[in-house]
């Protein structure tokens, strides 16, 4: 089978959520819009989740695994999606859940008018303090980047491949996606989506990682930005 769209899922020690991951896609591949299939990228687990990811990957044909031998992070993990898929979209959801897969119908219907649509939690479900550093973390990257996206910390996002594999991924730069594609003169949206609160496992990033890492990581990108090459080929002999 030919599938137009692949969705990432980082995984990293995540064996308390994976039963219903494999739940909810299988249910979501049943309703997707376009033809869909399933990458999982286990970021060098620990426990018992490449056991029970290869197990649903034996039951389901559209279900796909990659296995990294060492833990690399989160903005690793999602360039290792990218590098693998060959479908025309891409795009990823976190292995707790908190958002919904059937939301990506709603920003599947608008990638035929841009390159990167990303969902921006409504009502969120965390906790104070986890609500107020992203939101700190957000003020601050639409600050260096202009990128005007309320929440890009969000794990739900459709993006065209081929903008995809051109992004020059960093460590913590899923943050950034949005204005990576933008430097590539692409069009962005973001269209509200559902959130939910994590119903097993253990988040794996703190206060810290929200605050200072996107601040480090902002100075990076703008020093991509400066350095950036985009170019368009006008004519070929090929």
């Amino acid at each position: 089978m030919t599938y137009k769209f692949t969705i990432i899922v980082p995984v990293y020690n995540e064996e308390a959520n994976l039963e219903r991951v494999e739940t909810e896609l299988s249910n979501y591949l049943e309703i997707a819009s376009v033809p869909t299939s399933i990458l999982f990228v286990n970021d060098g687990s620990s426990d018992n989740s490449q056991a029970l990811i290869e197990s649903i990957c034996e039951r389901n044909a559209a279900f796909q695994y990659i296995l990294f031998k060492q833990n690399r992070g989160l903005s690793a993990a999602i360039k290792a999606g990218f590098d693998y898929v060959e479908s025309e979209l891409v795009g990823y959801i976190d292995s707790d859940l908190q958002t919904a897969p059937e939301d990506f119908n709603k920003l599947l219907e608008h990638i035929d008018s841009y390159h990167l649509v990303t969902g921006v939690r409504s009502n969120r479900k965390d906790s104070f303090v986890k609500n107020m550093s992203s939101k700190i973390a957000n003020g601050i990257r639409r600050t260096f980047t202009h990128d005007g996206m309320d929440d890009t910390g969000c794990p739900l996002k459709v993006i065209r491949t081929d903008y995809a594999k051109r992004i020059p991924m960093f460590r913590g730069l899923h943050r950034f996606l949005p204005a990576m594609v933008m430097l590539q003169n692409g069009r962005v949206i973001q269209i509200p989506v559902q959130h939910f609160p994590r119903l097993a496992g253990t988040a794996n990033f703190g206060v810290w990682n929200r605050l200072l890492g996107p601040l480090m990581d902002c100075f990076a990108y703008l020093w991509m930005k400066k350095k950036y090459i985009n170019y368009e080929v006008f004519k070929s002999s090929k």
